[in-house]
């Protein structure tokens, strides 16, 4: 759900100036200790927290206290990449002082900050910020901007998800791009009858970098840019932050991005695995070193990522 949306802020932030920026307020995720000096590269976190939902997204998403990592993705401009990595939330690691579970109970254990030492850890890569942005503040950024464009080929619905789209072109309000873009039980309406997408968390981060790209068109569209305070405000308002994120670190993170010429984003190459009843994702070797490698080293994530095709 977040795979670009930083990207949407930092381009439309580097149109307005860091003045405008200045007057904005993020929320705080804590002092994380597990962070490296200096600066570049973030881990940007979706939360399913249920807290503050709005009203015509209550009851889609399930009912439990607390929040969990659902999407977990590392992002950086190194010269002439804009790249984004995402982190499957199945991934099978080892949590410092909590055994082998999935990557995203690191959260659940100890917030951010075991979580950004649990990616750090698995990866190698030094983690410098710390973004996080959860369901209520998603939808509302999409109502923001008067909602997105879908062009659908056929009808769509979810029934855990609340989705229920017809066929074609259409503007969606907050609530439906998140359930389109949350949907894991994805079905279309093909001769009369309901079918499964059957592709899983791939088919679903598709449709989750189809929102986000369209999210961003419209911020950055010459009638979205007249909203654009109204936007960063509904963004920066709802994020937590550790505390070396500040509005100069979003600009300066902008020319980054407005330098870089290509936006590259990729998955971790995995493979499927069960392991005593648990179903994990397990990195698939050795393309994810590959990718792991060229992210640190700022090289092309799309060179890394053919070795595994």
């Amino acid at each position: 759900m977040i795979r670009l949306l930083i990207l949407a802020i930092v381009l439309v932030a580097g149109v307005i100036g860091v003045g405008l920026l200045a007057d904005f307020r993020m929320g705080e995720a804590g002092e994380l200790t597990s962070l490296a000096e200096g600066s570049g590269t973030y881990l940007i976190v979706g939360t399913d927290s249920r807290e503050n939902l709005p009203e015509d997204v209550e009851g889609n998403f399930g009912d439990f206290e607390g929040a969990r990592a659902d999407v977990i993705m590392l992002m950086q401009a190194r010269g002439d990449y804009r790249q984004l990595l995402s982190i499957p939330r199945d991934l099978k690691v080892e949590i410092p002082d909590n055994g082998t579970n999935k990557v995203n109970a690191a959260y659940a254990f100890g917030g951010p900050d075991l979580l950004v030492q649990t990616v750090s850890q698995e990866t190698g890569i030094d983690i410098n910020h710390y973004i996080e942005v959860d369901f209520a503040s998603f939808a509302g950024i999409v109502d923001s901007v008067g909602g997105i464009e879908l062009d659908l080929e056929y009808p769509a619905r979810d029934a855990k998800s609340g989705l229920d789209l017809e066929a074609g072109r259409q503007t969606v309000n907050g609530s439906d791009a998140l359930a389109y873009a949350r949907s894991r039980s994805y079905e279309e309406l093909i001769d009369g009858e309901w079918v499964s997408s059957g592709g899983g968390d791939i088919d679903r981060t598709g449709r989750q970098r189809e929102v986000l790209l369209q999210l961003i068109s419209k911020a950055t569209s010459p009638s979205g840019l007249i909203r654009s305070p109204g936007v960063l405000a509904e963004v920066t308002g709802q994020m937590k932050v550790d505390s070396t994120v500040s509005p100069l670190t979003l600009f300066q993170t902008a020319l980054g991005f407005r330098v870089a010429g290509t936006t590259q984003a990729v998955s971790l190459p995995v493979v499927n695995s069960n392991e005593g009843g648990v179903a994990y994702v397990v990195r698939e070797e050795p393309a994810a070193t590959d990718v792991i490698n060229a992210f640190a080293s700022g090289e092309s994530l799309e060179t890394a990522a053919e070795s595994v095709e």
